[in-house]
């Protein structure tokens, strides 16, 4: 499980990827990359990172249910996830 210190990391990038997008997409449509540098790093969608919403994990996302491999494989096994079951041949 990630630390709350990298949960919150990434909520506040998530944000703030979100309240720059607009602005963002105007200055790249003008070409006007100066003032696009002086935007802030994490407005950036770049660098987010793809991560878990129960755990934080960041390995083994499983980007169609939005959890890692290891909260899937448990929800799988307990009937959570409709359609999904173990395969057996």
């Amino acid at each position: 499980m990630a630390k709350e210190s990298v949960k919150a990391r990434d909520r506040k990038r998530r944000n703030l990827v979100a309240k720059y997008a607009a602005k963002r997409a105007a200055l790249k449509e003008q070409g006007n990359y100066m003032a696009l540098d002086k935007l802030p790093k994490n407005a950036s969608p770049v660098r987010l990172r793809n991560r878990c919403n129960i755990t934080g994990r960041a390995r083994g996302y499983i980007r169609k249910f939005g959890v890692s491999r290891l909260v899937f494989r448990k929800w799988a096994l307990e009937g959570k996830l409709p359609g999904i079951q173990k395969a057996s041949w």
